[in-house]
């Protein structure tokens, strides 16, 4: 073997992060399709709950086998802050989908971590250094890109998709602090239970019978919405996060080839150029940090 070569001990956990992110990017475009695909017959806040109901008897007995003891936490408030915010997050984003092409959806969702930036320095007195201001200003340029402000009318949508962002934002602030406590199960077992007590009312009020037909798409999407989190969980556990984050752009192309073949969406190239700038300041700025840099 020549110096160069990657030693089988090394490669070994990059192929398990790799593997992970491939269930979490299939994962994510199955459940952008099974919301596009219920939509028709459902709200969003209905599709959400059903998944929720749905999913949380599937996690439950996943986490027993692999982690005894998942539901115990001593952060419950946290917990319920984050769900507050992500359930919101989530509300708007399966609005957008049912509006906007699946690409562009995905696209603003990568604006999560410059949001997650300003709010942990607003409100976690984290500092701006070199990297977090290349980070916030390529997303912001990223965001113009494709949005193009002028050039074309304002959309209801990408301003639904970006409050889905924002929503993500502060899920993903707090999920920091939590990830210091509980387990990724604890973590994804409290966002069950108390999404579907705060959805339960939503749901209600806008109720409408399911059919036969919805069955399967119910159950993808309830699978889909652990295995995802799940995976990029995973993937983490592998991998440095300069690592797991190239791959989790790949979402990107895969949604947007979905898009293509099965509901006729073009590829807006503008929206990968705003994507791609976004990309670039968020690995600039891991990369930076991951080596200590100011």
């Amino acid at each position: 073997m020549s110096r160069d070569a990657t030693p089988p001990q090394a490669s070994r956990p990059l192929a398990l992060a790799a593997a992970w992110m491939g269930v979490a990017l299939t994962s994510f475009a199955l459940l952008a399709v099974s919301a596009r695909e219920l939509l028709d017959t459902m709200e969003p806040v209905q599709f959400l709950f059903l998944r929720t109901a749905l999913g949380l008897p599937l996690l439950v007995p996943l986490a027993f086998w692999l982690a005894p003891g998942f539901y115990r936490t001593e952060r419950l408030p946290l917990h319920l802050l984050r769900n507050l915010f992500h359930y919101g997050g989530q509300v708007f984003w399966i609005t957008a989908i049912g509006m906007l092409p699946l690409a562009l959806v995905f696209a603003l969702e990568f604006t999560t971590p410059v949001w997650a930036a300003v709010l942990a320095l607003l409100f976690l007195g984290e500092r701006l250094n070199r990297g977090r201001v290349v980070a916030l200003v390529l997303g912001v340029a990223g965001v113009l890109v494709i949005t193009r402000p002028g050039a074309q009318p304002l959309d209801l949508g990408i301003l639904i998709g970006l409050a889905a962002a924002v929503g993500f934002a502060v899920s993903l602030t707090v999920t920091k602090g939590l990830t210091r406590y509980d387990s990724v199960f604890t973590i994804l077992f409290w966002m069950l239970a108390m999404q579907l007590l705060i959805g339960l009312v939503p749901a209600l009020l806008v109720w409408e019978p399911v059919v036969r037909a919805d069955a399967l798409w119910l159950l993808v999407a309830a699978i889909t919405g652990i295995s995802a989190h799940l995976g990029i969980a995973k993937a983490f556990q592998h991998a440095d996060a300069t690592v797991v984050l190239p791959m989790d752009f790949l979402r990107l192309p895969l949604i947007a080839l979905v898009g293509a073949l099965f509901y006729g969406e073009g590829l807006d190239p503008w929206v990968i150029a705003g994507a791609a700038l976004i990309f670039v300041g968020n690995e600039y700025s891991l990369r930076r940090e991951r080596r200590g840099l100011t």
